[in-house]
Parts: structure tokens; C-alpha cells; sequence
């Protein structure tokens, strides 16, 4: 594991301490945590951007999915006669 030094303002030192006793943990684990969670949300939001991106190329030839299509096909979620999901028109 490897070490890194970072500047607090008082204010967040002071949240994290109380963080910390509340939970009866180290402050590192506290932003280790904190830490973790954000670099998920980071990665997440970067797929998600990724896949917009494609999103949008696919739309812009053309090739979609009729609203009304993934309505039906939606509506049949967890059901006994669950639609096949819509293909794309080209």
C-alpha cells in the first residue's frame, strides 16, 4: 500500500475526525472509502459518456429504435410474455 500526503482545510479535518469516532474507524480508512466511491462514480460516468457517444454516432446513421417499440417492449419487463427486446431499423 503507498502513502500519500494531502492538505486538509480544517473544516473537512474536523468532518472527518467526527466521521471517523462515529464509525469507530481510522481517518484513512474514511478516505479510502471516500476515495473508492468516487473513483467508481468517475469510471461509471465515463462508460456511461462512452457509450452516449456511440449512442449518438449510431443515431446520426440512422440506425435507431422506435420509442414506441421499447414502450411496448418495456411494459413486458418481469413478466410471463416479456418481448424480445426491438432491433434496430437501419
Amino acid at each position: 500500500m503507498s502513502v500519500t500526503t494531502i492538505r486538509l482545510q480544517p473544516e473537512l479535518e474536523e468532518n472527518l475526525m467526527a466521521i471517523s469516532h462515529s464509525m469507530n474507524r481510522t481517518k484513512s480508512w474514511v478516505i479510502n472509502q471516500a476515495l473508492k466511491e468516487f473513483v467508481d462514480r468517475q469510471k461509471l460516468e465515463q462508460e456511461r459518456w462512452q457509450q452516449t457517444l456511440i449512442a449518438m454516432e449510431s443515431a446520426a446513421k440512422g440506425q435507431i429504435v422506435a420509442g414506441e417499440e421499447v414502450q411496448q417492449w418495456l411494459e413486458t419487463w418481469g413478466t410471463d410474455k416479456e418481448l424480445p427486446a426491438p432491433e434496430i431499423r437501419k
